[in-house]
């Protein structure tokens, strides 16, 4: 395995961006570093709950005129930053790099599937259709419509930071609302260049809002009175507190929390295929994905072999900086990060897990937050390496005898975000599509995020609230209906009567 790390020194701040406007930190303040390096590269404004506050009513008032913005400038505008974004791909994916640490490769993948939902709200007028039904009594005709929500808050994650906030502030805003959004604080400069982009594309000043911060600025948006809807998407524990919290404030939630996602391996699956999917879907982003194979389930026979293949890939990994061409792997996010991950690898085997590969060994020159793929076997609930959420380099290897032990294990989870199964016989795979208890399946496909027509979501643990992201879905939760009802009488028609109106 190789490394090649950048020396970066130059500190840069981080601003929010409310009403069009930079605002620069004007109290507390975080650190960004470069994971490959270690070192400190920027420094990100915190907001406090004023400033929150304060966004919040500049979202407000300028939300109203862009609800009175006809669809199809609104849709142009989604045009525009659409080309805005695919022409300079590249520029955004290496922001990315700077501050996550995945490769350029994958955050470039990372924004083309964000484009996917702006290409999505570019048909806008046809997803904000409502519906007309004539005659429904006598000369009385009923029509339904679409109208936006008011100010939203979409709270997004340090693994995405591009592709989440670009599920949610799409849709919001094409559907006429004004968004504050608050991205993770360890990786925050890929949402400014977003706003940059819409404010290039030509979005007015106050509809797109960039507020840095904490638990301080998160609690602020629950609280705020002005924020109707609140979008999330992180670790179960503060989905839950969010759920809780928005939904006690009267809010409109969706909470998208963590996941602990299994791939099953029939007897009959191509092995090879097998083993790359668990590499690639295990390892990729160094694990810190939402859908990251977290869990191969081997049925049968077959196990030592899948496990043997698994481990003989992981030798040719190369593990180093994302902005390398030559990595395939970059650093965890953080260094608390990384102590939890060597955390759990320190635990697996006193849990009584077989540690085939140990990704503790990786030696890597420098600071940076590295720590290479591990594989533990012979692992069983219980341990603290299947119960919780890893978010690292860790696969783990459940050994089962037969297609009903795999579902029930996978049933028994807290957690059903996604989950994979990898088999040649189509009776099975239909049949794992009907029996499992989980959001989001794949059939010989290890990482089954949605394409941008469909909608994004788990269940269980994994989603509090009833709305899927992005997609469809993502239309129904920033938009309320309303129904109306019109009659025309011809005024000899008219008198009183107390009885309830019917057909």
């Amino acid at each position: 395995m190789s490394t090649t790390t950048v020396d970066t020194t130059e500190i840069t701040g981080i601003p929010h961006v409310i009403g069009g406007a930079r605002v620069h930190a004007e109290g507390r303040t975080a650190p960004v570093f470069n994971p490959a390096t270690g070192q400190q590269t920027g420094e990100v404004a915190l907001a406090s709950a004023d400033l929150v506050h304060e966004a919040a009513r500049i979202a407000r008032d300028a939300q109203r005129a862009w609800r009175d913005t006809p669809l199809g400038r609104r849709q142009a505008l989604m045009f525009r930053l659409r080309e805005i974004i695919s022409s300079r791909a590249d520029e955004l994916a290496r922001i990315i790099t700077a501050e996550h640490g995945k490769t350029v490769a994958d955050a470039l993948g990372e924004v083309a599937r964000g484009l996917e939902n702006v290409e999505f709200c570019t048909s806008l007028m046809h997803h904000l259709k409502g519906a007309y039904s004539e005659q429904i009594a006598g000369g009385v005709d009923v029509h339904q419509v679409r109208q936006p929500i008011g100010v939203v808050a979409c709270i997004t994650p340090f693994n995405f930071p591009a592709m989440v906030p670009l599920w949610m502030v799409t849709t919001a805003i094409a559907a006429g609302n004004a968004v504050i959004l608050k991205p993770s604080e360890r990786d925050p400069s890929a949402a400014v260049w977003i706003a940059d982009a819409f404010a290039e594309a030509g979005l007015p000043p106050g509809i797109l809002n960039i507020v840095h911060g904490d638990k301080e600025a998160v609690d602020a948006i629950l609280d705020d009175p002005v924020i109707r809807a609140v979008s999330f998407v992180g670790s179960t524990p503060v989905a839950r507190h969010i759920y809780s919290g928005a939904a006690a404030h009267g809010k409109r939630v969706q909470a998208l929390g963590g996941a602990k996602n299994h791939m099953v391996v029939m007897p009959d699956a191509d092995l090879d295929g097998a083993a790359d999917a668990a590499v690639s879907a295990g390892y990729g982003s160094a694990g810190e994905r939402c859908m990251a194979i977290s869990v191969v389930v081997a049925v049968g026979a077959i196990a030592d072999e899948l496990v043997a293949k698994i481990a003989a890939r992981l030798g040719g990994l190369r593990v180093g900086d994302g902005a390398d061409a030559a990595t395939e792997m970059g650093p965890l996010i953080t260094r608390d990060a990384l102590d939890r991950v060597r955390g759990f690898v320190d635990g697996a085997a006193a849990d009584g897990g077989r540690l085939v590969v140990d990704g503790r060994e990786l030696a890597v020159d420098g600071d940076g937050f590295f720590i290479g793929p591990s594989l533990v076997d012979a692992v069983t609930p219980g341990m603290r390496v299947y119960d919780e959420e890893i978010f690292g380099p860790v696969l783990s290897v459940v050994r089962v005898p037969d297609y009903d032990a795999a579902v029930a294990l996978i049933n028994a989870s807290r957690y059903a975000n996604g989950t994979a199964v990898f088999t040649r016989d189509g009776k099975t795979a239909r049949q794992f599509e009907y029996d499992i208890e989980v959001g989001m399946v794949g059939v010989n496909v290890p990482i089954p995020v949605p394409v941008g027509s469909f909608s994004f979501g788990g269940w269980k643990d994994s989603l509090f609230g009833d709305t899927h992201m992005y997609g469809p879905e993502a239309f129904d939760f920033y938009t309320r209906r309303k129904v109306v009802t019109t009659r025309w009488p011809d005024p000899s028609e008219s008198q009183i009567s107390l009885g309830f109106p019917t057909h």
